[in-house]
């Protein structure tokens, strides 16, 4: 059976029938699991899956939590990737961008051999070492304004035509594809500059990381973001993984999820038209 193609027709698909941009990112840290499972990072990623299934659009494993453990991290990572299966998009949280020989090597080893539907790219290098990773029915997710504090030692430095550097970073990336797949991550501790972007560029899907335990402002980022088709991918992770280190952490992360849904749901019904 060929895979799912997972385009934008299907992204927005699972927004309008489950109500939600929630993306779970499963930055599992063997350290902060419930004493009950041991360490067992693939049990807690499939009961946190199980859990969660229904809340969110897309998972985004966060890959330095797997490659941190070694061999064996590799082998959980690709059992999490086949556990969630063919009804979500899965984001490769890598972070990769080389030069063009090694970029093409992280494509296929990522995105064909783990079977990821997207990856996150960092643009520093520039076109020849990001266009690699451009493949048919797959999602490049570049790097623009991060949710962190660092994001103002580059990221917005004023440039002399104007723009900030992640502006001309966003403007310029755009063009080595489409709103069809490419998506810009933008920290949701900037609204404003979200909204900015949302001017810009109509089209695009953002990933926004940063609310939950960074503080990031839900309703904020859902006015200055939405679109008609969805258009973002509001990621969550410390807050639903570890909303409990009790036997009912599962239970408790479905919780969380929900309440995250409860304060997007609304948003995304206006600017979608959902009823």
């Amino acid at each position: 059976m060929p895979n799912i193609l997972k385009d934008k027709n299907f992204l927005t698909s699972l927004i309008r029938e489950r109500k939600t941009v929630l993306t779970i990112g499963l930055d599992t840290d063997v350290q902060k699991l419930p004493s009950i499972l041991n360490g067992d990072v693939l049990a807690f990623n499939k009961a946190i899956i199980d859990a969660t299934r229904e809340t969110c659009v897309a998972y985004k494993p966060n890959f330095a939590f797997y490659e941190s453990l070694g061999p064996k991290g590799w082998d959980i990572l690709k059992e999490t990737i086949d556990y969630i299966g063919e009804q979500h998009l899965i984001i490769a949280d890598a972070k990769r961008g080389d030069i063009g020989n090694t970029s093409a090597m992280y494509s296929d080893g990522i995105l064909q051999k783990m079977n990821c539907d997207a990856i996150t790219v960092n643009p520093y290098m520039g076109k020849d070492c990001v266009t690699p990773f451009y493949t048919d029915g797959k999602w490049v997710i570049i790097l623009a304004l991060t949710s962190n504090e660092g994001s103002h030692d580059f990221q917005q430095l004023p440039l002399q035509n104007g723009k900030k550097l992640y502006q001309e970073v966003m403007s310029k990336s755009a063009t080595w594809g489409d709103a069809g797949n490419t998506m810009f991550v933008l920290g949701a501790t900037h609204p404003s500059e979200v909204l900015e972007c949302r001017n810009l560029f109509p089209d695009h899907f953002f990933l926004i990381p940063g609310i939950g335990a960074q503080g990031g402002d839900i309703d904020a980022i859902c006015g200055a973001g939405l679109n008609s088709e969805g258009g973002l991918l509001i990621n969550a992770s410390r807050s639903i993984l570890y909303a409990s280190k009790e036997s009912d952490f599962a239970e408790k992360a479905r919780q969380e999820a929900d309440m995250v849904n409860q304060n997007i749901r609304p948003h995304l019904e206006y600017k979608m038209n959902l009823v």
